[in-house]
């Protein structure tokens, strides 16, 4: 069935400032049914806990200049329930959100699962700069200095070795005397993956799932995967959608015809063309957001395509825009396809228009204020409360990279997201909001090993149809790898984002739920970390 009423703000791929504004960050949905002692939503379930940590780790290296000598509260829950002495200590790193949005992993995900199955304990560490583990009284890009992934592997070190965990003040619980393990996904995945080759005297094993160990500028290649397993109809429309698109606006020169373009999806209200262009990509921007969980899940991408791909008319109004279309298919160089993508755009329009205004108008802006990355006064927003949003950017922006274009596709190959969506777009937050205006310095993640990474007891857990599969050790420029139980490097089939790390109630497990891939990885996991356990009691009694 597809829907053409569409409920809910998505979990947009290409977030627009509106979104950021609001807080709006890719996290779990919370379901209504619990059991046992989860009826309770997780974060009254655990308390926060905090460590006094140094903002400064490294005062032989100038770029944190000026260095600090002070101390910041670094944020983290943990769950006991099935401690028994000599059991590990579990770190699941939050990455880029707040702690917060991890805790169901910590009540039913793999991190329940692993601290139930070793009798361990079940951490969630936040990561400096998001949350409420601020080091700095705002975010200044001075103030900024200190949020790198170096200072916060530090950090995630420095817990591991001075923690005390409330109620268990007689056990030897820190890296000495204790096996800790740590697991990660997406960047955080990544984290974890230099945290097992930085300090793995501190952390003895890491599980990285969909971890994107290698750092790329221009990161086109993340809607790979979406043209490659994509509904092949879908990405089809897409494609020559996309180019009708960027024919006028690229190629035409022509300023009525443009505002033409606009006004038949109903956003002649976006002034920038870029800012168009991106808007317009928010429906194939949600395939990440697919989990096989289906209070999970963000229907985003399955509701636009049902839309592109149907045969009839979804939205009787839009009928009406029929000799319009036309016009625009001809003027982009489609004349001779308007039987076959004359409904398809209707259909497109009338998907727009259904999803588009209605976030803004919640949010009380126009669409150009909600959807515009041309905001200067906003990017100038750095206190704590109202500029929170710059920690991810900050990263990115500095080291990272990851900037999803349309411009970077091969000419040889109809792009699915504009190529007005260049480096030039992509970097004003860069610009304007750090005066960042070079490219990230790539080196400074990509020396740690990027597709070739590798360490005893450090495992790799990726989707098969993962748009940021292209920056993990799966990668398919990556060499191939055999999987062991040192070395764990297991690709989940048709799986998405970090698909192992959420997990079901005893009571809502099904035959097909989790799905037989991802219940078989989450197994495997518990095996080769019960394997590697046994590995560090071996080592303690010789």
């Amino acid at each position: 069935m597809i829907t053409t009423v569409l409920e809910g703000v998505p979990d947009f791929g290409v977030t627009p400032l509106g979104a950021i504004r609001k807080g709006v960050t890719p996290g779990i949905l919370k379901r209504n049914g619990f059991s046992k002692r989860d009826d309770v939503d997780p974060e009254t379930l655990y308390p926060a806990y905090n460590l006094s940590i140094p903002i400064d780790h490294f005062h032989n290296e100038s770029m944190y200049e000026p260095h600090s000598d002070g101390t910041f509260n670094l944020r983290y829950f943990f769950d006991a329930q099935y401690y028994e002495k000599g059991g590990p200590v579990i770190v699941l790193g939050s990455g880029e959100t707040s702690a917060t949005n991890r805790l169901p992993y910590l009540q039913k995900g793999i991190l329940h699962q692993l601290a139930k199955a070793t009798n361990g304990i079940g951490v969630v560490l936040e990561h400096r700069y998001y949350g409420t583990s601020f080091p700095t009284p705002d975010l200044s890009t001075e103030n900024l200095r200190f949020l790198t992934t170096e200072q916060a592997l530090a950090d995630t070190a420095y817990f591991a070795q001075h923690v005390k965990f409330e109620g268990l003040d007689d056990e030897k619980v820190n890296a000495e005397d204790t096996p800790y393990i740590a697991y990660g996904g997406s960047y955080a995945g990544a984290f974890v993956a230099f945290l097992r080759v930085l300090y793995p005297e501190v952390y003895f094993g890491a599980i990285s799932s969909s971890g994107v160990t290698k750092a790329i500028y221009d990161f086109w290649a993340y809607y790979e995967p979406v043209r490659q397993y994509g509904p092949p109809q879908c990405i089809k429309n897409t494609q020559l959608l996309t180019n009708v698109v960027d024919n006028i606006l690229l190629h035409k020169n022509n300023s009525n015809l443009t505002m033409e373009l606009k006004s038949t999806f109903g956003l002649e209200d976006i002034q920038y063309d870029d800012d168009f262009a991106n808007t317009l990509s928010l429906g194939i921007g949600g395939w990440q957001g697919r989990n096989w969980d289906p209070a999970v899940n963000d229907p985003t991408f399955s509701q636009y395509c049902g839309n592109v791909s149907s045969n009839s008319t979804l939205y009787p109004y839009t009928t009406t825009l029929t000799p319009t279309v036309h016009t625009l298919l001809r003027a982009a160089g489609y004349g001779n396809q308007l039987s076959t993508l004359t409904v398809p755009m209707l259909n497109y329009i009338g998907y727009i228009n259904a999803t588009v205004p209605g976030p803004a108008a919640a949010s009380g802006k126009t669409l150009n204020q909600y959807y515009s990355n041309h905001n200067s006064s906003f990017y100038a927003l750095d206190s704590i409360d109202e500029g929170s949003w710059r920690s991810w950017p900050y990263q990115y922006c500095s080291q990272w990279g990851y900037l999803q274009t349309g411009s970077g596709v091969p000419a040889n190959q109809l792009p699915l997201i504009s190529r007005l969506l260049t480096l030039e777009y992509q970097t004003i937050i860069c610009r304007e909001a750090f005066n960042i205006t070079q490219p990230p310095d790539t080196n400074a993640i990509n020396k740690y090993g990027g597709y070739d990474i590798a360490y005893d007891r450090l495992a790799f857990i990726d989707g098969e149809v993962d748009p940021w599969r292209g920056a993990s050790p799966h990668a398919p420029a990556a060499k191939p790898r055999t999987s062991t139980t040192q070395q764990p490097f297991i690709l989940i089939a048709d799986a998405v984002h970090h698909w192992d790390e959420n997990g079901l109630f005893p009571n809502e497990t099904t035959p097909d739920l989790p799905p037989p891939p991802v219940a078989d990885t989450q197994a495997q996991e518990i095996k080769f970390v019960g394997a590697w356990l046994e590995e560090w009691k071996a080592r303690k009694r010789s």
